[in-house]
Order: structure tokens, then C-alpha cells, then sequence
């Protein structure tokens, strides 16, 4: 078999230039959580997979190391740039009312 879901998960986030404080935070999850992911210590349930999948834009084949085609998936791309804006504004929103007090 090919990769581990360890290895691709670990690989997508570094690729894409990626911290493991802001892809746990985007997925909704501890930063540690997402270490014991990446370095193979636990393995997530289904609706991690399928957040991951969506956040990066890559089947669950993919994800889990079953292909080596990312095979995109319809109207990821709009949903990671939802995420990231949602993020952002939540980040400036925590700053302003961090300056607020």
C-alpha cells in the first residue's frame, strides 16, 4: 500500500505552508489532537476525514493513502476560502476586543 494517513495528512498541511496551530483550529480541533494525527499516535473518526478532506480539497481515498490522485472534489476550493475568511475575521475580532478592555 502507498502512504500512510499519518504521512498525507502531515504532507498536505506542510505543503501548503501550513501551521499545525491554524489547521487544528480551522478543522475544530486541539493542536495536539492533530500532532497524534500527523505522527500516527491516534487515528480520527470519520468526521475528521471528511473536514480534512473538504479543508484540503482531496478524497477520502487520498487522504487515507488509497491512490495517489488527489481526485479534487466539487466546491472545496469555495469552502477552504470560506474557512480562511471566517478565520480571519474571528482573528480580527479578538484583537479588537482585546484592545477594547
Amino acid at each position: 500500500m502507498g502512504r500512510s494517513f499519518s504521512e498525507v495528512l502531515c504532507e498536505l498541511r506542510r505543503g501548503r505552508g501550513l501551521s499545525q496551530r491554524r489547521v487544528a483550529a480551522d478543522l475544530r480541533i486541539s493542536q495536539a489532537l492533530l500532532s497524534h494525527y500527523e505522527n500516527g499516535a491516534r487515528e480520527p473518526g470519520l468526521g475528521f476525514v471528511v473536514r480534512a478532506c473538504d479543508y484540503y480539497g482531496v478524497t477520502a481515498d487520498f487522504l487515507l493513502g488509497r491512490t495517489e490522485e488527489p481526485g479534487r472534489t466539487a466546491g472545496t476550493g469555495e469552502l477552504r476560502s470560506l474557512a480562511q475568511g471566517l478565520r480571519a475575521m474571528a482573528d480580527m475580532a479578538e484583537k479588537l476586543a482585546e484592545g477594547g478592555q
